[in-house]
């Protein structure tokens, strides 16, 4: 009896232990750590970043084995200088300001274009009877610093305007609401299409009680013929020797297709796009926010080319514009290299993935009072 006992034991331990076996070598092999970036946003949290926000939260760069952490930035932030600080591996920002940092010796260089065209604006008072450009000599104009001012100092200059010449204007550093606008403490302030432009229509006219509306402003759009000097604005780039790693490439390409897919649905999911810029600490409401999701949307799509490769000849344009007003000396080489862009773009498109938005239109949506 005792010999018994020791022989079932013993086959005990035996079974146990081929389990153990078992399941050890039908296991799922152990997923690999993700790998670690940053995104430098250019500004606050907002709907002009939704479709960064939507590929965080819909899981998209989780997919891609990334781990994103999204700073975000401010009036006093330039996302060139961080990611050249490499305190980020990505970093956001117009496409005429990464020129200019170039030529001052940066080693970066743009991989996508998420924008394909300009929502940047000069605002003024109807009342002001500064109805052009060249009227804005010898006035205090507003624009915002560090690397969002060429678009505007390219509109003064081809009007005869020296922007750093305090003699033809006063160029005053604007914060990121509208208050020395709506103060009359500025002629002139600068106003995205979809941001500040808003915040002023929000505003109730003190006078009447009632909104302002577009009629009581003059809107300069940088991009139209009567200015011509709008340029390609929030460009995805990184430093040159960051992406000459192999790994890095592939790092870039997933962080890319995450990001287009993160778009694309603020594209056909708007009001689900809001809610994850309030979840991520908007300071503004949901009433502005949903106003400016279809403004972006509209600076976005449709691309003929897919998102994150620029129009044809947009590039072109942009360095011509920067170079014939005085934001960078002579016309950038290396700047731009889109060939992550392209990658990621096909992954898509493999998996049948509308990435032009040929068919989108933009939505009707109604100013609220303080953007709630």
């Amino acid at each position: 009896m005792r010999r018994k006992r020791i022989g079932f034991a013993a086959a005990a331990v035996a079974c146990a232990a081929f389990a153990a076996w078992v399941a050890v070598a039908t296991a799922a092999p152990a997923k690999p750590a993700a790998t670690k970036v940053t995104l430098q946003l250019k500004w606050v949290t907002q709907a002009q970043f939704a479709g960064f926000y939507a590929a965080l939260e819909k899981g998209y760069y989780d997919k891609e084995g990334l781990d994103v952490s999204i700073k975000v930035g401010g009036p006093s932030i330039t996302p060139e200088t961080v990611v050249a600080g490499k305190r980020a591996e990505f970093g956001l920002d117009w496409l005429p300001n990464l020129f200019a940092t170039r030529e001052k010796g940066s080693n970066l260089v743009s991989i996508a274009q998420v924008y394909a065209r300009s929502g940047m604006t000069e605002l003024t008072w109807k009342s002001s009877g500064i109805n052009t450009i060249k009227k804005m000599r010898g006035k205090k104009v507003g624009v915002w610093c560090c690397g969002n001012e060429p678009e505007l100092f390219a509109a003064l200059q081809k009007n005869g305007i020296d922007h750093s010449n305090s003699s033809d204007v006063t160029i005053v550093n604007q914060p990121f609401d509208m208050q020395l606008f709506l103060k009359n403490q500025v002629d002139a302030a600068a106003a995205m299409t979809y941001n500040e432009l808003a915040q002023v229509l929000e505003t109730k006219n003190p006078k009447t009680g009632k909104l302002y509306t577009l009629k009581d402003l003059n809107v300069f759009k940088m991009a139209s013929p009567s200015v011509g000097t709008g340029m390609l604005e929030d460009n995805v780039f990184v430093r040159s020797d960051w992406i000459a790693d192999k790994a890095n490439q592939a790092t870039a390409v997933k962080f890319l297709k995450a990001s287009f897919e993160g778009w694309i649905y603020c594209r056909d999911h708007r009001q689900e796009c809001v809610n994850f810029v309030l979840k991520n600490g908007s300071l503004l409401g949901r009433g502005h926010q949903t106003w400016e999701m279809n403004e972006v949307n509209a600076l976005i799509w449709p691309n003929p080319r897919g998102i994150g490769l620029p129009p044809p000849g947009s590039v072109a344009q942009t360095a011509n514009i920067a170079k014939t007003y005085g934001v960078i000396k002579k016309a950038p080489k290396g700047a731009t290299n889109y060939a992550y862009a392209a990658k990621a773009l096909a992954q898509l498109k493999a998996a049948h993935v509308n990435v032009y938005g040929k068919t989108w239109k933009k939505a009707t949506v109604k100013v609220t009072a303080g953007g709630k």
